[in-house]
């Protein structure tokens, strides 16, 4: 695994090159490579460059390098991670391959094409060099059929999901003569570094995931026209209330693009031998004339979903009327079983509330999963040996909730296959070898184990990784220490305590500071070091909006008072306390959840976390000890006689709080100082990081840890109060913030100044606190900030008053 530090991508366009981003992303060196253009564009011939020119011969790879900056959702972690990447041709940097451990294919999806290329890279190939194909259904067998045994050996395909950054899932499909060491080679390099989820999948059209997935959008595309419904209809049901993204069936095809679908569609259709199932995957009419249209969907303005101007010139998003083929308002289908579904307290609940129902929801909901049921249990053996891999791909490929035989689970396989059989549906053989051995579910969980059926009448257990730790399987266990409401205290082996919050959105409250309080003391006592962690939606939004609204309407400042004195408090015993602690923030860790994680000794954060100190948006600034930890991370190095040096560091801080900045990477929370460079970790995998986290506690632990000593902080004092007060007041006057964020940029001001000291007079940590506490109170009990904290709470986004 670690030998992988070089690889090559030949084939820039946008897949391609969003591969070549994200092994960018993993810190790798990357080549991306492209044919050598025929011809000079315009601006080539402006400039009276000819076609022996460098840059008009890698102008397709530096194209594909040139849109990673401007892509959205952006492709890297930062802009700076573009430089990994350099760029050049298929003519003239051939030879360059013979320097790389690793050659991804990710060129047009044409067998001929494909197959001239491995043999041209097979003239260079070294010895060890892995080489895949990034095909999305050719077979991997047919690329290389004319290549060397030890060329096949090393040769598999390894098919990302697009956009790679974001996307989990990637299959490894090895050919009839890859290495089985290759593969596992491969499996650990993409979940270590790349952070993938990775299934093994067989040489079959559209491997494991586009098979089922696509088959699933053909049955609910064809159940659309024989309901007379509607596209938005339809994706009423097919999002959330069946456990899929938002964007359910319609609006997940406008992304990715209908002429691409067809293309997947074709696949399928050409190399599958049922002929019942090339049926399934016949072009729909009305589709194949979206695309003759020129209506493929996002990237063209139009597909089934369009904006368009309202009367009162805002943009409304219209959808196609499949009868008509006319765009008109959105509308959404309305059944009580959706109502249901979404009062649900369980996932069982959810789905059975839903398919077992009465009404147009329920119908379309019950087809649609008896289909992809019935079709993914029909695959096996055929696609994957295991039902595991297939409900990975499906969780991880097309961001389900649960896999198809997860979801049979949960609506109950008795009850279930009694229905299909009434409606005359052929039930698959591994179905039928289920209940025949007297068994009613797919999956047997017991806290210690999962075990999962397979073809022949066997349970067999699915094999566990130590890295990743199971919050809800070891208190199952037993392993709570102690819980209330809000978290949980949980061992997690090796002497090492976890800090799970639970609450809704995990936001804190008196009930997660209590247990934050009880964890620092027992830690103290009987534990090597804490873990700050949970896996929950999103580590945690920060502090509770609605219960600090509730008292300053009410006018409790007192309680007020103590709840931002025990919040810091609390913030400050983590910093002291005599034994490790490192906080695992991953996805949003905004506010309250930033003030957790900033005392901690170590942050491992999961590369995909959004940190952010957000309070101006709510009309107030940090109150659990964000300003000072801010400031102690940004001036602790700077020469104490260094004055401008360290006015300069405090408007960092005044600018990264006052504009509520978030990072949209852990790689970019390191510029704004939330991680610290050379001390902080980041995980790529997500699954690995309590277990990454643990990892840092234990080697803290190892080495002696001590905890830090309190510091005196030099505040700029009154001088550079008024130095930010002035850089807030011109964007006031230039209309940049209202008269409300002037009043919010004052407090902060006043807060990261240290007030109205000398300059360079060394304060305690106790006095920041102090005035950070009592500008936090002064802005709760006004108005404009009330009126924005309960803005934010009904719709979710911040009011600008």
């Amino acid at each position: 695994m670690a030998r992988i530090k070089h690889v090559a991508v030949i084939g820039a366009g946008v897949m391609g090159a969003a591969i070549a981003g994200h092994l960018a992303n993993a810190g790798i060196r990357t080549l991306l490579l492209d044919i050598v253009p025929r011809e000079l564009n315009d601006k080539e011939q402006a400039k009276g460059l000819t076609l022996e020119d460098k840059a008009v011969r890698n102008r397709l790879a530096q194209t594909g390098k040139d849109r990673l900056l401007k892509e959205k959702p952006a492709p890297l972690f930062h802009k700076s991670i573009v430089e990994r990447i350099e760029v050049g041709n298929l003519e003239d940097d051939l030879d360059r391959l013979g320097k790389v451990d690793w050659v991804i294919e990710a060129v047009v999806e044409n067998l001929k094409i494909k197959q001239d290329l491995f043999s041209r890279i097979e003239s260079i190939w070294k010895p060890g060099m892995i080489v895949s194909s990034n095909t999305s259904g050719i077979s991997i067998n047919d690329m290389v059929e004319g290549c060397s045994t030890e060329f096949r050996s090393h040769f598999l395909g390894t098919h990302f999901f697009n956009p790679p950054r974001y996307m989990k899932l990637l299959e490894l499909i090895p050919t009839k003569d890859t290495d089985h060491a290759i593969v596992d080679e491969m499996k650990a390099f993409a979940e270590d570094r790349l952070g993938k989820g990775v299934v093994l999948a067989k040489d079959t059209p559209n491997f494991i995931a586009n098979r089922i997935g696509v088959y699933g959008l053909a049955v609910t595309f064809q159940k659309m026209l024989d309901e007379k419904l509607a596209p938005d209809e339809v994706d009423t049901v097919t999002g959330r209330a069946m456990g899929r993204p938002k964007s359910a069936t319609f609006r997940t095809l406008d992304l990715v693009g209908l002429d691409t679908f067809i293309h997947v569609y074709n696949n399928v259709r050409e190399n599958v031998k049922d002929e019942e199932e090339k049926k399934t995957f016949e072009v729909p009419a009305l589709l194949q004339e979206m695309v003759d249209n020129g209506w493929y969907g996002a990237k063209s303005g139009q597909g089934f979903f369009k904006k368009v101007k309202g009367e009162k010139g805002k943009k409304e998003i219209h959808v196609l009327d499949p009868e008509t083929k006319e765009y008109r308002p959105r509308r959404k289908l309305k059944a009580d079983s959706l109502e249901m579904s979404k009062r649900a307290k369980t996932t069982k609940e959810q789905f059975r509330a839903l398919v077992y129902a009465d009404d147009a929801a329920g119908r379309l909901a019950w087809y649609i999963t008896k289909k992809v049921l019935l079709y993914s249990a029909a695959r096996i053996p055929e696609i994957a040996d295991d039902i595991e891999s297939v409900d990975k791909a499906m969780r991880w490929g097309f961001n389900w909730d649960l896999g198809p035989f997860q979801v049979w689970d949960e609506i109950g396989v008795e009850k279930s296959v009694a229905r299909m059989r009434e409606e005359g549906e052929t039930i698959p053989s591994i179905v039928e070898e289920l209940l025949a051995s007297g068994a009613t579910s797919f999956y047997e969980k017991t806290p210690e184990s999962v075990k999962a059926f397979h073809l022949g009448g066997k349970f067999k257990e699915v094999e566990a990784d130590e890295r990743e730790i199971n919050l809800d399987r070891l208190k199952e266990q037993g392993k709570t220490v102690k819980s209330n409401r809000g978290a949980s205290l949980v061992d997690i082996g090796d002497d090492v305590l976890c800090l799970e919050f639970h609450s809704p959105k995990n936001a804190i409250a008196a009930d997660i500071i209590q247990m934050i309080n009880y964890g620092v003391k027992e830690t103290e006592k009987n534990w090597r070091g804490l873990v700050i962690g949970n896996q929950g939606e999103t580590f945690c939004v920060g502090a509770n909006l609605m219960l600090m609204l509730m008292e300053a309407q009410d006018h409790n400042w007192p309680e007020l008072d103590l709840m931002v004195r025990q919040f810091q408090k609390t913030m400050g015993s983590l910093r002291y306390l005599n034994k490790p602690v490192v906080a695992a923030p991953f996805k949003m860790a905004l506010g309250g959840g930033v003030e957790v994680s900033l005392p901690a000794d170590r942050i491992q954060a999961s590369a995909e976390t959004y940190m952010g100190l957000v309070e101006p948006g709510v009309g107030l600034i940090p109150g659990g000890g964000g300003n000072k930890e801010m400031l102690l991370r940004w001036t602790e190095d700077v020469d104490p006689k260094d004055e401008i040096g360290r006015q300069n560091r405090v408007n960092k801080v005044f600018e990264t709080i006052a504009m509520a900045k978030v990072s949209t990477s852990a790689v970019e929370a390191k510029g704004y100082r939330f991680l610290r460079e050379g001390v902080d970790g980041i995980s790529m995998n997500e699954d690995h990081l309590l277990y990454d986290a643990k990892q840092q506690v234990l080697s803290l632990s190892a080495t002696g840890y001590r905890a830090p000593d309190k510091k005196k902080i030099a505040v700029v004092g009154e001088t550079g109060f008024n130095t930010l007060k002035l850089g807030a007041y011109n964007l006031l006057q230039s209309g940049y913030i209202s008269e409300h964020d002037f009043k919010i940029a004052t407090k902060l001001a006043f807060v990261l100044s240290g007030g109205n000291l000398p300059e360079g007079t060394l304060v305690d940590e106790q006095y920041l606190l102090d005035i950070e506490r009592e500008a936090f109170l002064s802005l709760v009990a006004e108005p404009k900030t009330q009126q924005r904290m309960q803005y934010m709470l009904i719709n979710n986004k911040p009011l600008r008053n």
